[in-house]
């Protein structure tokens, strides 16, 4: 429904990966890969999705992951996403390029909300960043580790994207007959980076195909500067784009709360390890230590169940909502996380397993 309401620069913009996108699909079959053994005989009449996030009660090992851009899709697409998200009591988080601020979020929706937080070029507008989720009350901070430069996504220059959205001559004829779309930007315009006003974006070179934030993420980013970020943020940090059990233990031994074993969709690097499979060692070495959070590939209700039982606490699901949003705004989110509800409930119970807690590794066959 999502491909065909938008424009093919922007659904190809949500949807893409980097160069071959050998990760995007690796994410994918990496949960297919993955076999059950259920359990029978057992009484499975009611079944408990409920899990702790960060000591706070969630509906489903679940939270929103943060999509930057989305509001080129659907107007107002992070405000439906984190309605949707409060409705169904899971965390959402706002992406750094949302079209709508931090302190806006807040204020119409509320809920369970955390940021993720792009370590841009200039260190004081990253830390005026924390400093306004902070004092807007949000409950996690994210911080995207796995970005010191722009992947290569080859569908954008393709489609003659770039962000902020524009549409121009390469991509004119894909607008003119997504009528749907077109009428709604009539209606309420193109949207911008709110959060990012003020800031001094660099002069893209003519071959540049990196987003406008993507050009400003900051290479020299490194240990120290997290360990800065733990002494300003005083609720749960995590970092995202963890793929190494090594890393995952740094993060642990400098205070912070939690990872998020990600490859960034396989929107960066070509060839990254898929996530499901970078999990379990990460788990082995953290889990009973931080929180470990799965990203990547979460498409049913079934891997959300898979992933729980290679070791994640829980798991972001981005295109899977998105797509949701894009189809038919806050409803359209709404029952793309009932999708989820749904199938993991039945996984559950088709599985013998009572509890989420009741999610271990003794239900997966051998790999």
């Amino acid at each position: 429904m999502a491909r065909r309401r938008l424009p093919r620069a922007i659904f190809d913009f949500f949807d893409g990966g980097a160069e071959d996108e050998v990760t995007l699909r690796e994410n994918r079959a990496a949960f297919e890969r993955v076999r059950l053994l259920p359990k029978v005989l057992v009484n499975v009449a009611q079944v408990d999705m409920t899990t702790d996030l960060f000591g706070v009660k969630s509906t489903l090992p679940l939270a929103i992951a943060p999509t930057g851009g989305i509001s080129a899709g659907r107007a107002g697409a992070e405000l439906a996403l984190a309605r949707a998200a409060k409705a169904f009591g899971v965390p959402f988080t706002l992406a750094t390029p949302a079209a709508f601020t931090i302190e806006r979020v807040a204020e119409e929706v509320g809920g369970r909300l955390w940021f993720q937080l792009y370590a841009v070029r200039e260190r004081e507008f990253r830390n005026k960043l924390v400093a306004r989720a902070r004092d807007a009350g949000y409950e996690a901070m994210l911080v995207t580790v796995d970005l010191p430069v722009s992947g290569k996504r080859e569908r954008d220059p393709r489609n003659g994207f770039r962000t902020p959205y524009n549409p121009n001559w390469r991509n004119s004829r894909d607008v003119i007959f997504k009528p749907a779309w077109l009428w709604e930007i009539m209606q309420h315009g193109l949207p911008g980076m709110a959060n990012m006003e003020g800031y001094r974006f660099s002069t893209p070179k003519g071959t540049d195909i990196a987003t406008a934030v993507g050009r400003e993420m900051d290479p020299s980013l490194d240990w120290e500067q997290v360990k800065g970020l733990r002494d300003l943020w005083p609720r749960k940090l995590l970092i995202k784009g963890v793929e190494r059990p090594e890393d995952a233990e740094k993060a642990a031994a400098i205070g912070l709360d939690g990872v998020v074993v990600s490859n960034h969709g396989g929107r960066q690097l070509d060839g990254a390890a898929p996530t499901l499979d970078a999990l379990p060692e990460i788990a082995r070495a953290v889990g009973s230590k931080i929180t470990v959070l799965l990203d990547g590939g979460v498409r049913r209700g079934v891997d959300i169940l898979k992933a729980r039982a290679l070791g994640a606490h829980g798991v972001l699901t981005g295109r899977a909502t998105l797509f949701g949003a894009m189809a038919g705004g806050e409803e359209g989110a709404k029952h793309a996380l009932e999708i989820l509800r749904s199938e993991l409930e039945r996984s559950m119970k088709l599985c013998g397993v009572r509890s989420v807690a009741d999610i271990r590794a003794d239900i997966l066959a051998p790999r």
